[in-house]
């Protein structure tokens, strides 16, 4: 009953969370975007420094860009700000976090041939790495490097990239891709709570009083609005691509995760150019497109399962009678009708591996979870040999025949 109900917690929080990250992105997408159509026009409002017109159904919207509070403006506390979504987008992310990596550790956190390690220590690896993560980039964007913005996003790509290494090296494959996608969300939730929400709160209590504003603090605020203008994508990508093991369950999945950073940031390049200018480049989506084959090219290098296979030779005659008992003996376990794996209340996904037929039927998915990548079995904790994958990779060679 425990794994029952918190199966279906799992799913409500993940659906918090979900609803959430759209609200957060969507209205952090529709601003950047208004910020960059904003002109002055003839019909813009005289004291406004610039205004941009909308349709949306049946309604047409003049908005008008102050830099400086208008005599007709309301009181401080009648301003519409927007941090619910980000907060209650990290805080659905963290939960889900707990229920299923920290709650399932054994299964999706721990990989005790990367490092093997109690439940409580790698969840406590987890929480501090989340925490120092967010004061190395904090310390430097408070650091003089600020000034130099270019230099900054460089700096701030490459701890990215040493970190997804040292994850991959102390958590499970799952493991370290969620690791990653939770450091990056964290970094930009802290952006929002701890700095751009305070840096407006002081913006709008010190115009009024015509008080100096930091030059250096209006700085950093523009410079942690672009990093989480250009975080957004790859966060994205990070919540649904834990269902793609061909991204997270390979040798180099620390180098696709970094790739994944770099497409994101094209292609968000391009909408934040075509808002500004109109011009619609054509050079991020090449690039996108050059490094997505980078990382196809990643995941099919770093299958060691799949070279695995490759090494035993040309395709052979194995009989699915051969390949049932590994099956059975390293995959029904959870993939039943009735899981006997602690914690597992129903087959995940709907995948049900009890019957020749059920095997035959998902054929496709066990050469994706246990062969093109190692996703699965999770941690390897049925103990699945190299010689019984390299097995089962022939019989799929072969046509995964019946007979």
């Amino acid at each position: 009953m425990a794994a029952f109900i918190i199966e279906w917690l799992t799913t409500g929080v993940r659906w918090l969370h979900v609803i959430a990250a759209v609200a957060w992105l969507g209205a952090s997408f529709y601003f950047q975007g208004l910020a960059r159509k904003f002109k002055r026009r003839a019909a813009t409002p005289a004291e406004a420094e610039a205004d941009v017109w909308e349709v949306r159904g049946l309604g047409f919207y003049q908005i008008a860009k102050y830099l400086a509070p208008p005599k007709a403006m309301p009181p401080p506390e009648e301003l519409v700000w927007y941090r619910w979504q980000a907060n209650t987008t990290w805080m659905s992310g963290f939960a889900l976090l707990t229920l299923v990596y920290y709650v399932g550790a054994q299964r999706y956190l721990i990989d005790p041939a990367v490092l093997d390690v109690p439940a409580w220590a790698a969840i406590a690896l987890s929480v501090s790495g989340l925490a120092a993560t967010w004061l190395v980039y904090d310390a430097l964007c408070r650091s003089p490097l600020v000034r130099n913005g270019r230099l900054l996003g460089v700096i701030a790509f490459l701890l990215l990239a040493a970190l997804a290494y040292a994850c991959s090296c102390v958590f499970s494959a799952r493991g370290a891709f969620m690791q990653l996608g939770a450091t990056m969300g964290t970094v930009m939730l802290a952006n929002v709570f701890f700095f751009i929400i305070p840096t407006l709160r002081k913006v709008v209590a010190a115009i009024p009083a015509g008080q100096r504003i930091d030059p250096d603090l209006l700085t950093q605020y523009g410079q942690r609005s672009l990093h989480n203008n250009y975080l957004s994508l790859p966060v994205v990508f990070m919540m649904i691509g834990n269902h793609s093991p061909l991204a997270f369950a390979t040798g180099y999945s620390w180098l696709i995760v970094s790739l994944i950073v770099l497409i994101g940031a094209a292609i968000r390049h391009f909408f934040n150019t075509m808002h500004a200018t109109r011009r619609k480049l054509v050079w991020p989506w090449c690039t996108a497109a050059a490094l997505f084959a980078c990382v196809i090219g990643l995941s099919a290098l770093g299958s060691r399962s799949a070279s695995t296979v490759l090494a035993a030779g040309p395709p052979q005659a194995v009989r699915l009678a051969e390949i049932k008992p590994i099956v059975l003996a390293r995959c029904s376990m959870c993939h039943a009708a009735q899981p006997v794996w602690p914690g597992i209340s129903a087959p995940p996904k709907g995948v049900m591996l009890q019957t020749s037929e059920q095997i035959l039927i998902h054929a496709a998915d066990i050469n994706r979870e246990a062969l093109l990548s190692s996703a699965m079995p999770p941690a390897n904790l049925t103990g699945i040999t190299d010689a019984e994958r390299a097995r089962i990779g022939q019989w799929i060679l072969a046509g995964a025949r019946a007979d």
